[in-house]
Formats: structure tokens, sequence, C-alpha cells
């Protein structure tokens, strides 16, 4: 195959996956569009909502742990359909409104096909699509096309749901547009989506893939290195789950108009990917030329930002003044979220383990899942206004400053690793 070819393919297989990753997560996160009709038809709380989110995130979180054997043992063209379709037909059953209990295995089942069959898998494929030159435009481009995807994806639910009055039939269809969506792109990823090609060490032929699975497992976890790697990935993860609290914030001390809080909401959760990643990868590659040192970079930047932030006369402030600064603070975070992943590819983690050092990355990075919303979401109701959004973004800094010091240390880790090689 000429070099061309090659180019157009590696390309291309990526547009695929970027169609998958944007719209596989619509269903569990239908709150994002959605969140009033699922109170209304699916007769749901406030907390039965939160109580479904933290499902997922427990799902996940355990899960990953059996992703590390199955992002190992099974071919990407098997698994990333699967968590794709499988996605797609818990959407149809979504849409006929079950019971609450039946909304709980919903969300648990969603997080085991997209979180633990899915992403490990995808993050692992953007991985290898790419050489070391490429890794933060890959996953630059990885994260942006989701916003675009996502961006469209949303818009054209909530058309259809407007379209057909607002109301329970337009909520039905939407749902089962988001399972349609998804369920055609797991269809078209198991027909340009190729097998593994990784080939096994002289020892390993005998053993049988059960025996190489495990193996990588074991080997993945031993690497130190690789959990650096997690918990700077953490480390941003808790600063981006505050981003969420930036709408209420919004809305409170500005008096944002209903209007603008749904336009702000698909801006600040989907939007910013378009924007963030494709500035994220392209600084690794070109710039910093280290994902870990622009993480560092960022990491100093985000504390410098939100400490100006906190100071600024919110109270007095107009709200456009108010986006803006936000939506700033949130697009270093989003750069970041894009190229998390590509300190795996400097730390060198073998080709052979590379699922199952992703599912440990994943494991680690995303636990604030399972604690960071409610952590933030207790400080605003135990302290009302200003006083409440102050603590939170503290609370951000801080993980910046954490995060600061853990990629302070991964820099260090590759250059001692270089400084031996040499």
């Amino acid at each position: 195959m000429t070099q061309a070819k090659t180019q157009v393919k590696k390309w291309f297989t990526l547009f695929i996956l970027i169609l998958g990753g944007g719209t596989i997560f619509k269903l569990s996160s239908l709150k994002d569009a959605f969140y009033i009709p699922m109170q209304e038809h699916f007769h749901l709380s406030h907390t039965q909502i939160g109580l479904a989110l933290s499902i997922y995130a427990l799902v996940q979180t355990i899960g990953i742990i059996f992703s590390i054997y199955i992002a190992q043992r099974f071919s990407k063209k098997i698994l990333l359909p699967i968590g794709l379709i499988g996605t797609g037909v818990v959407g149809i059953y979504l849409s006929t409104f079950p019971s609450y209990y039946g909304i709980l295995l919903s969300w648990g089942i969603m997080a085991l096909f997209a979180e633990v069959i899915f992403w490990p898998v995808l993050i692992k494929t953007v991985k290898l699509l790419g050489n070391s030159d490429e890794q933060g435009r890959m996953f630059g481009f990885l994260e942006a096309g989701r916003g675009v995807i996502d961006t469209i994806i949303a818009f054209s639910a909530l058309g259809i749901f407007i379209w057909l009055g607002s109301g329970v039939v337009g909520f039905r269809a939407a749902i089962l547009f988001f399972s349609a969506t998804v369920i055609i792109v797991g269809i078209i990823t198991y027909f340009f989506v190729e097998h593994d090609s990784i080939v096994p060490d002289e020892d390993e032929k005998e053993l049988s893939k059960n025996k190489i699975a495990l193996k990588g497992a074991l080997q993945a976890i031993k690497l130190p290195e690789l959990w650096v790697v997690a918990f700077t990935i953490f480390s941003v993860y808790s600063v981006y789950a505050g981003l969420t609290y930036f709408i209420p914030f919004l809305k409170e001390i500005y008096g944002m108009p209903v209007a603008l809080v749904g336009a702000y909401g698909i801006i600040n959760q989907y939007g910013l990917k378009m924007v963030g990643g494709p500035i994220g990868g392209f600084l690794v590659d070109k710039k910093f030329r280290s994902a870990s040192k622009y993480l560092r970079f960022t990491f100093l930047l985000a504390v410098i930002a939100m400490v100006i932030f906190i100071m600024l006369p919110h109270e007095t402030m107009n709200v456009y003044l108010g986006m803006t600064a936000t939506l700033g603070f949130g697009a270093i975070i989003f750069s970041q979220r894009a190229v998390f992943f590509a300190p795996l590819d400097e730390i060198h983690i073998p080709e052979k383990i590379s699922g199952a050092a992703v599912s440990v990355a994943c494991l680690v990075g995303y636990f604030p899942s399972i604690f960071a919303f409610t952590m933030y979401g207790s400080v605003l109701d135990h302290n009302p206004g200003m006083s409440g959004y102050r603590i939170v973004f503290m609370i951000m800094i801080a993980f910046s400053i954490i995060g600061f010091f853990i990629s302070h240390y991964l820099v260090h880790i590759i250059k001692k690793k270089k400084d031996i090689a040499v």
C-alpha cells in the first residue's frame, strides 16, 4: 500500500471512530438536552436522575477493571460495534418509558457497553493509528470531531422533539433518533474497522489468547509511570466536572435569561470540544512537542485563570462577559481533555499491552465521575449564592495545583527515561 493510501485509510478510520465517539454517549447524557422531559415523562426527581448517573459511574469504574482484560483479549472490530449497537438497543428499551428500576438498569447497562466495552478500545485504536509525532493531533481531532458530532446530533434530536410538539411523542422520537443513529454507526464501524494486528512475542506463541490477555493486564498495572499518567487524567477530570456548575452560576449570579441557558449548555459541554481539541493537539505536536509538558503548562494556566476569575466583580458584570470568561476557562480544560491520553505514547507503552494500559488510565482517570459531581453539588446546597460557587472554584484550583505537580513529575520521569536511553 502506498504512503498516500495509508494516510487516507488512517484518517478515514479516525473519522469512523469519531462518529462512534460522538454518538454513543448521547443516550446516557440525555439530561444535557432533555432534563425537564426526563422529569416529566420518566417521572423522575432531581435525586432519582442523580442516582441513575451515579449507577452509571459505578458500573463504569468497576467495569473498567474487567476492560483491562477485555481490551486485550478481543479485537476492536468486534468490541467497537458491540458497544455501539448494544447502547442503541438499550435506547430502544428506554423509548418504552420503563419503570424507575428499568431506568436504573438501563443506565447501568449503557455504562457497560459505552464505558467498559467501547471507550478503552476506542482510545487504544486512536493511539495505534498515529506515530509518536501525531499523537497530539490524533487525540485533538478525536475530541474536536466528537464535539462537532455531539452538537449536530444533539440539535437534531432537539429539533425532532420541538417539531413533534415538545411532548411525550417528541421525547420518545428523540430517544429513538439517538438509538437509530448509534446502531447505524455501529454497523458502519464493523465494516470499516479492521481486526487487531498485534503479533505476539516468540515466548507467547504457545500461550492461549486468554493467558496473553491476562499477562498483558498484569504487565500494565506494574508500570509506575502508567499510574502517574492516570492520576494526571484524574486531576483534569476533577476540574472538568466543575465546568458543569458554570451553568447554574451564570443563571443565579448573573441572571442569565432562560433562552440562553440551553445554548450555553450545548456550547459548554459540546462546542468547546471543537475549540479545545484542535488547539490542544496542535500545541502539543508543534509547540511543546510533549503532551506531558503541555498539561503541566495548562494546569498552571488554569490556576492563574481561576484565581483571576474568582476576583472579578461577578455581581455587577455583564452576563456576556461572564459567559466569555467561563467559556475561556472551559477551553483550557477541554484542550487538556483532548490530549490527556497522549502521554501514554511518551512513556512508551508496548503496543501489545496498550489496551490494558488505556483501561488502567480510564479506571483511575475517570474515577472523579463517582464523587466530583456529588461533591460540587453538595457544596452549593450547603452554601447558597456566591459563597458556594467560590468554594467550588477553589476546589477546582486545588485539583489544578495537584495536577501541576503530578504532570511535573511525569515530565521528570519521561526526561529520565530518555536520558537512560541515550
